[in-house]
């Protein structure tokens, strides 16, 4: 495949992973525990994340997508890798885990923002406080979760790299 086409396709996939994860990051142990500290009102650190998630959540779908094309693009360009189902060399079994665990994220992702949020809503228009804490607190949970998950993801690719 063309150097240029793989340089692309390096540079948009390291790009996306920076956002996504490092999305993630930065909002887990920066942003949610200094609006904690700053704000000190729990309806104004709601507000202020619910802002921020909402601007996050189109950056995220864009890096999703941008995985997927340059991610295929690069597997595709790869001399080792000869089947999803080849499970015969150590890289093809790293692969193979680095992209159920990618896809367990993004199903994780795509849940908490079309069908959770949904639930959340539902839940805080009919006043029901107790629920949609709960509601609140495993989609925040599940964003925990991605947040292992994806740096699972960064160690399968260091050792994916280095073989």
């Amino acid at each position: 495949m063309d150097l240029w086409i793989v340089s692309l396709s390096h540079f948009l996939h390291i790009t996306a992973t920076v956002v996504w994860i490092g999305g993630i990051f930065m909002t887990l142990l920066v942003i949610l525990p200094g609006s904690k500290t700053a704000l000190e009102s729990a309806p104004l650190v709601g507000k202020l994340m619910k802002e921020i998630g909402q601007r996050f959540t189109s950056l995220a779908n864009m890096s999703i997508w941008i995985l997927i094309v340059s991610g295929l693009t690069l597997l595709y360009a790869n001399r080792k890798f000869i089947s999803m189902s080849d499970f015969s060399t150590i890289w093809n079994n790293i692969i193979f885990w680095k992209i159920a665990v990618v896809a367990v994220m993004v199903c994780i992702h795509f849940y908490r923002g079309l069908i959770l949020n949904q639930k959340i809503i539902v839940s805080a228009t009919h006043a029901n406080e107790t629920k949609t804490a709960g509601l609140r607190k495993f989609s925040l949970d599940l964003v925990k979760i991605n947040l292992i998950l994806g740096i699972a993801v960064l160690v399968f690719t260091a050792v994916l790299i280095s073989s």
